[in-house]
């Protein structure tokens, strides 16, 4: 007897390729140009996650260390999205990423889902990245945006802004955490949303370790554009020590390449510090002119 199959979906692409569509047509833009609306309506938790100061962070770095930078912070973040998790990675944006989690996608709870990878990205943030997390609930349309010249698969509705807005809130204890919206979080508990990790012990035993989170009293925030909003915070008790910052790192994985051990990197014959020098006598040229 043949039984059900539940693929994995690595991106939005092969899930929109693979399912049939609640909106499909061309609609006319009000010109007399024809544009397309193809889209999958679901449930889904929005997860969001970007870099805590990283235009101060990397305002030392050359482009290239910070794309090594924002390229180690993504090939981390993304591991723990996908680590015994069903969820998709939506994008990378800048700093930026969002990942979906929905039961069309195989979660059984997929706003569990989304701040159990949250509170795990936080965790094992080992080189203390301290990223600012969001997480938001409900429906959306999965769909391709653009136009024939390029198109690209994304998700829309109010789960997103909201995840979006949640992740520029500042923790109440200055600690890394994870905010979503008090409506989404319910009745839920500390205990049954982020389960205790199991250790085995050298004698054989296993035991419970610590739980890692406090959760904080509900309270309303102002959000940008939107009505105030009230909302739950997930304060980590972790506190990290790493022996090398992100940025130390970036500088060491392009001497890596630079030395060849790792590939190779050939740099562009630019002056990044003379032209800084050179903008900054223009300034001061500028300057002169408009006080004589």
């Amino acid at each position: 007897m043949r039984t059900s199959l539940q693929y994995r979906y690595n991106s939005l692409e092969d899930f929109l390729t693979s399912n049939p569509l609640e909106a499909d047509g061309l609609l006319n833009d009000g010109q007399g140009a024809l544009f397309s609306v193809k889209g999958r309506e679901m449930e889904a938790a929005i997860l969001f996650i970007d870099i805590t100061g990283f235009s101060r962070r990397t305002l030392d770095l050359t482009p290239t260390e910070t794309l090594i930078y924002a390229n180690n912070f993504f090939a981390w973040v993304t591991a723990e999205a996908l680590r015994h998790l069903p969820g998709v990675v939506d994008k990378y944006i800048g700093d930026e990423m969002m990942v979906i989690f929905s039961r069309e996608f195989g979660s059984a709870d997929p706003f569990k889902d989304a701040i159990q990878c949250a509170c795990a990205m936080t965790e094992h943030d080992s080189l203390s990245y301290c990223p600012h997390i969001g997480v938001a609930a409900g429906p959306v349309t999965v769909g391709y945006v653009g136009t024939p010249l390029k198109y690209n698969c994304s998700v829309f509705g109010n789960p997103v802004t909201l995840a979006s807005r949640c992740a520029s809130i500042r923790s109440v204890e200055r600690k890394s955490c994870v905010i979503c919206p008090s409506e989404n979080w319910g009745s839920r508990t500390l205990e049954e949303t982020v389960p205790t990790q199991k250790e085995k012990m050298p004698d054989g035993t296993v035991q419970e370790r610590e739980l890692l989170w406090d959760l904080q009293p509900a309270r309303i925030e102002k959000i940008k554009n939107l009505p105030d909003l009230e909302v739950h915070e997930l304060t980590s008790k972790l506190m990290h020590m790493p022996t090398m910052s992100p940025e130390d790192r970036a500088r060491e994985s392009l001497k890596a390449l630079r030395a060849g051990t790792v590939g190779h990197y050939t740099s562009m014959p630019f002056n990044f510090e003379g032209q800084k020098r050179a903008v900054a006598g223009k300034s001061d040229a500028n300057e002169t002119k408009v006080a004589t």
